[in-house]
């Protein structure tokens, strides 16, 4: 079965073929650097992550471009209001963005900034204006003349009959049908940053950026371009009108959005108080693991309902992963061949993949997964698994793993980071007893918690109770949880 994908642009969902044999060439906008991203961002990016990671794992080889907006209209204002240089301005947030990337094990793809292509934009500008799809205004800035181009509103099926021909919109983002000329380039005001180029001094329209780069590094035409659902209008809308007013070749063939996400119920908003990055969700305790757990549970194109029980909930289900995985490699099992595990790993990863190919059903290929984690546990609670089982169970758990990334257990780890970069924000009060738990359990390592153990069970088995008492509450108060197992001790981070 081949993968198939929604695709926006045809509106139904279609097998997805590459261009070009196996090779995929794919684009996404990524973070506007003027701000901390949000876990609706992170939605759409992990959601990209998983479709890079099954694709590969399907045996392709991606090229996956990602574009750091640092450049627009709410970059240009906030620089200057806090004096800075849009360098200066952008790259905390950048710095922050790739942090929190690395957190929730999301592959960093190829990062293209705009800044760096800035000649490049304006080479496309004065392609554009050459064939009579841009015009300059009086003041220096450029626009593209929608009426040039008749297939404009097909992304985003809007009826844009009625629009007035050479009404201009110079803000970067507008109402959602207010269809106007856009701006390709704005000339530069007085204590704004701008460039020289070859078309004047000025800076660049959001809408190209992704244009010029995307172009750049995968050429005219490539498979697949992703985003938010947000982004259809009229970021994507005025991305096809100008690449392919320039080119006269279809610009992507397949485009994936993510839809939004809502919080207990309700659209994230900054003035309901429900509007969280994933540092605020860690700095109130709660695993990096749980957070990309959670935002895979529900497939990209459906409505996430984010709530803290379902974070808890995800929480718990990376604790059964993992546990499974601890007992599959810890526990003692009788010889013998494999019996019904295999007809089970056989069974599993047959849904698993199957799911992932229905446009990215991340919820079938999950049940598949905790069906199996079931069914083998009630196979060792009963003696039943063999030693030749553990192999082929490991295996699909680690085909799983290669998608969803949540096994490895380093949340205390990254969790101490986030601590460490509160206290240099100045929002140690934010800090949650939770998280310092978490920070404790980051003291000490994997080598050092199993020696410790070692101990433990050695002053056990020479019946010095006080001494193994005494391992086990210091344990306890670094953040590890010590659980007796008929295989012997074994632990976890809190």
């Amino acid at each position: 079965m081949a993968l198939r994908l929604y695709n926006t642009l045809s509106g139904k969902i279609e097998e997805f073929q590459p261009l070009d044999d196996n090779r995929i060439r794919m684009y996404a906008c990524g973070p506007t650097v003027y701000d901390y991203g949000h876990i609706g961002n992170f939605r759409t990016f992990i959601a990209v992550d998983l479709l890079r990671r099954f694709l590969r794992q399907s045996g392709y080889a991606v090229n996956y471009v990602m574009n750091i907006t640092d450049v627009d209209d709410k970059i240009i204002r906030n620089s200057a209001r806090d004096g800075v240089s849009v360098k200066q301005y952008t790259a905390k947030y950048e710095k922050a963005f790739l942090e929190d990337v690395e957190a929730l094990n999301i592959e960093q793809p190829k990062l293209v900034r705009a800044t760096d292509h800035i000649a490049e934009m304006a080479e496309f500008i004065a392609k554009l204006q050459k064939k009579g799809f841009a015009y300059r205004s009086e003041d220096g800035s450029y626009y593209f003349r929608i009426a040039n181009f008749p297939a404009y509103g097909k992304l985003s099926k809007k009826d844009f009959a009625g629009m007035e021909d050479g009404a201009r919109v110079d803000v970067d983002e507008y109402d959602k049908d207010n269809a106007r000329d856009f701006a390709l380039w704005k000339a530069p005001k007085p204590g704004e940053a701008s460039w020289e180029t070859s078309i004047g001094p000025g800076r660049p329209g959001w809408h190209i950026e992704c244009s010029a780069m995307s172009m750049e590094e995968l050429g005219e035409s490539f498979d697949l371009h992703a985003g938010g659902e947000d982004l259809i209008f009229p970021h994507h809308e005025n991305e096809i009108a100008q690449s392919e007013a320039l080119t006269g070749k279809p610009f992507a063939r397949f485009w994936m959005h993510a839809r939004f996400l809502l919080v207990e119920g309700e659209k994230m908003s900054k003035s309901l108080g429900n509007f969280f990055t994933p540092r605020d969700l860690m700095l109130k305790g709660h695993k990096p693991s749980a957070i990309r757990f959670l935002l895979t549970s529900v497939p990209y194109r459906n409505q996430l309902n984010f709530t803290f029980d379902g974070l808890k909930q995800a929480a718990s289900n990376v604790e059964k992963l993992r546990n499974f995985q601890s007992r599959l490699t810890q526990g003692q099992f009788p010889a013998g061949a494999p019996e019904n595990m295999v007809a089970l790993a056989v069974e599993t990863t047959e849904r698993m993949k199957a799911g992932m190919n229905d446009d990215l059903n991340t919820a079938q290929a999950q049940a598949a997964m905790f069906d199996m984690v079931r069914k083998a546990n009630a196979a060792m609670d009963a003696n039943q698994l063999k030693k030749d089982d553990v192999p082929l169970l490991l295996a699909v758990l680690g085909k799983f793993d290669e998608i969803f990334s949540v096994l490895k257990d380093d949340d205390a780890a990254k969790m101490k980071r986030i601590a460490e970069w509160a206290k240099a924000e100045g929002r140690e009060k934010d800090i949650s007893p939770e998280l310092l738990d978490a920070v404790r359990a980051a003291q000490l390592s994997d080598q050092q918690v199993n020696q410790k153990l070692a101990e433990m069970e050695q002053a056990r088995r020479t019946r010095n109770f006080k001494a193994s008492d005494a391992i086990r509450a210091e344990l306890a108060a670094a953040g590890i949880v010590v659980e007796n197992t008929k295989d012997g001790a074994r632990w976890k981070r809190k």
